[in-house]
C-alpha cells in the first residue's frame, strides 16, 4: 500500500477518533487506539509497521518538548523529590516486580528483565492526554514530570538487560552505576548545550519562520547529542524545552511566539493521535507472532503483569509517603501532606503508551550465538496488552477524581489576577516614561491612561478582562496609539516574567498572559508573517 494512502487513512482516524472522544467524553488515547485496531483488520493495512526508531527518533522529540513547555518548573523544584523518587526508584521496583513475576511464568531472567523495563514507564503523551481537568496543579506537574523523566530509567534498565541477554553486557555494581550516571547528566549537559547553541543561533535571526525553524530543531538536535554520548536522549528534550520556557518570554518577539505556538499545537495533536493510532495497528502484528498455545499464554500473562504493573504503583503510593512523613517532619512537608484518597489518583494515572512498544520492537531478533532471541514475541505481545490495559484505567479517572474530594485548583486564577494587576500598575507607572521617548501627542497618551486606569479598576473589583482599544481619529494619533501600547505592553510582559522568577506565579499562569499580550501586540503591529 502507497504511503500516501496509509497517511491519508491515519490523518482521518486521527480525526474521526478525537471527534468520537470529544462526544462520548472518552479519553482520545483509548477511543485512537481501538481505531487502530479496527483498521489493523484490513488485510493491506497490517502489513503498517512501526518501526522503533521512528517513534524514538521522530515523534518523541517533538512530543516530550511540548509536554515540558507545558509544564511548571516552579512546581517541579517545589516537587523534585517526588519527581525523582517516581521516575527513577519506582521504574525499577515496576521493573524488578514485572521480570520476577514474568520469570515465575517460565520466561528467563534476561527477556523477563527486558519485559519489565518496557512497561516500567508511564507515558508523557498519555498522561497530558488522559489526566483530568479537575486535578490540583501540583498533581498534574508531578506526574507530567515523572513520565517526561521515567523513560531514561527505563531505557538504562533495557539496554543493560537486552544486552545481558545478548551477551554484550556485564552486571557489576560499578557498571549499572556508571550507566546511570551517563544516562541523566549526559542528558542533562546535551539539552543545555543545544539550548545554548540553539538560543545563539537564533538570536542571529529576524524571521519568525527561520525563529521557528531554528528552536523546533533543537529537541532533535538535543536527542542527538545525547545519544552520541550514549546518555538519556529523553532528559536532553526535556531539558532543553525547560529551558526554553524560562528563555523565550525574554527572547522571543511576539509574532514568533504566537507562530510558533500554533505550529507546535497542530503538530503535536497529529503526531499524538497518529502515534496511538498506529499503536493499535501493531496489536494485530503482536497476535500474529504467537502460535495458539503462546497465546494462551501470553493472555495470561497480561493479566497477570497488568495486575503487577498497576499493583506495584498503588502500593508504592500508598506507603512510600509514609516513610517519607517518618523520615521528613518539617512544618512545610507537614503541609503539602494529602489523603489517601487523592494519592490514589496518582496511583491509578500510571498510563503506558508508544515508548513502551517502541522498546518491546527494538528488542533484537537474535542473541549473540545467532539463536533467536528468547520469547521476543511474547514481550511484543504482553506489552502491547499492559499499554491498552492501564490506558484503559482512563476511563476511571473521572470516577476516582470525584471520589477522591480533590478540588480544582483555584490559585492558577488568583495568581493570574495577581499578575494582571501588577502588570497593568507597571505600565501605568511607565506611561509617562514611554510617551517621552516615542514623541506621543498629549491627547494619545491621556486616551492610553483612561483605558489602563479603567482596566485596573475593573481588575482590582472584580477581575474583569480588558476591553478592546477604541481607534484613533486620525492617521498619527493611531500609529502613536500602537507604538505607546506595544511599549507598555514590553513593560506588562516584563513585570510578568519578574512575577515568575520571584515565583510568585508560575509558567503556566506566565503562558497564559503572554498568549493574551501577544495577540494585542501583534494586533497593534500587524505583523504578518507571510510578508
Amino acid at each position: 500500500m502507497s504511503a500516501l494512502v496509509i497517511l491519508v487513512v491515519i490523518g482521518a482516524a486521527v480525526l474521526a477518533g478525537t471527534t468520537l472522544a470529544r462526544r462520548t467524553r472518552v479519553s482520545p488515547p483509548l477511543v485512537l487506539l481501538v481505531c487502530g485496531v479496527v483498521l489493523g483488520l484490513a488485510p493491506r493495512l497490517r502489513e503498517v509497521s512501526l518501526p522503533p526508531d521512528v517513534v524514538l527518533l521522530l515523534f518523541l522529540p517533538v512530543l516530550l518538548f511540548w509536554e515540558s513547555l507545558a509544564t511548571s518548573l516552579r512546581e517541579i523544584r517545589s516537587n523534585l523529590r517526588g519527581v525523582i523518587l517516581n521516575s527513577t526508584v519506582l521504574v525499577i521496583v515496576t521493573a524488578a516486580a514485572v521480570a520476577a513475576v514474568a520469570h515465575a511464568l517460565g520466561m528467563p531472567w534476561g527477556p523477563a528483565w527486558v519485559l519489565g523495563a518496557a512497561v516500567a514507564p508511564t507515558d508523557a503523551t498519555a498522561a497530558g492526554s488522559l489526566l483530568s481537568r479537575g486535578l490540583s496543579r501540583r498533581r498534574v506537574t508531578v506526574l507530567r514530570a515523572e513520565s517526561l523523566v521515567n523513560d531514561g530509567t527505563a531505557l538504562v534498565v533495557y539496554g543493560l538487560a537486552v544486552g545481558v541477554t545478548v551477551g554484550e553486557e556485564q552486571l557489576s555494581l560499578g557498571h549499572v552505576t556508571g550507566l546511570f550516571a551517563l544516562a541523566y547528566a549526559g542528558g542533562a549537559l546535551a539539552g543545555s548545550a543545544a539550548a545554548w547553541v540553539i538560543e545563539q543561533l537564533r538570536r542571529r535571526l529576524d524571521d519568525p519562520l527561520d525563529e521557528n525553524v531554528i528552536t523546533l530543531l533543537g529537541p532533535f538536535a538535543a536527542y542527538l547529542l545525547a545519544e552520541v554520548a550514549h546518555a538519556s536522549g529523553v532528559l536532553a528534550v526535556v531539558v532543553y524545552g525547560l529551558i526554553r520556557s524560562q528563555v523565550a518570554p525574554r527572547r522571543q518577539r511576539a509574532d514568533t511566539r504566537q507562530l510558533g505556538t500554533s505550529f507546535l499545537t497542530l503538530t503535536t495533536y497529529l503526531l499524538n493521535g497518529a502515534l496511538f493510532v498506529l499503536v493499535g495497528m501493531q496489536l494485530h502484528t503482536a497476535v500474529r507472532g504467537l502460535d495458539g498455545t503462546g497465546l494462551v499464554r501470553g493472555l495470561a500473562a497480561i493479566a497477570v503483569i497488568s495486575v503487577v504493573v498497576i499493583g506495584a504503583r498503588i502500593a508504592w503510593f500508598l506507603t512510600v509517603p509514609y516513610l517519607i512523613r517518618a523520615v521528613d517532619r518539617r512544618p512545610g512537608q507537614r503541609q503539602r501532606r494529602v489523603s489517601v484518597r487523592q494519592r490514589m489518583i496518582s496511583a491509578v494515572a500510571g498510563f503506558r503508551g508508544a515508548v513502551s512498544l517502541a522498546a518491546a520492537l527494538a528488542v533484537p531478533q537474535t542473541v549473540g550465538s545467532g539463536a533467536a532471541f528468547p520469547d521476543r514475541d511474547l514481550i511484543v505481545f504482553v506489552t502491547a496488552g499492559v499499554i491498552v490495559v492501564t490506558l484503559a484505567q482512563g476511563l476511571l479517572m473521572p470516577a476516582v477524581v470525584r471520589w477522591s474530594g480533590e478540588r480544582p485548583d483555584t490559585s492558577v486564577d488568583l495568581e493570574r489576577s495577581l499578575a494582571e494587576t501588577r502588570a497593568t500598575e507597571a505600565a501605568l507607572e511607565a506611561i509617562d516614561h514611554e510617551a517621552d521617548r516615542l514623541g506621543t501627542d498629549p491627547e494619545v497618551v491621556e486616551r492610553t491612561r483612561g483605558e489602563f486606569e479603567e482596566h485596573l479598576s475593573a481588575l482590582r473589583a472584580a477581575g474583569a478582562e480588558p476591553g478592546a482599544a477604541g481607534s484613533a481619529t486620525t492617521l498619527r494619533h493611531q500609529q502613536q496609539y500602537a507604538d505607546l501600547r506595544v511599549a507598555l505592553i514590553a513593560r506588562k510582559r516584563a513585570e510578568v516574567i519578574a512575577l515568575r522568577d520571584q515565583r510568585r506565579i508560575d509558567d503556566i499562569v506566565l503562558r497564559r498572559l503572554e498568549t493574551t499580550l501577544d495577540a494585542e501586540e501583534v494586533r497593534l503591529t500587524r505583523r504578518d508573517v507571510s510578508d
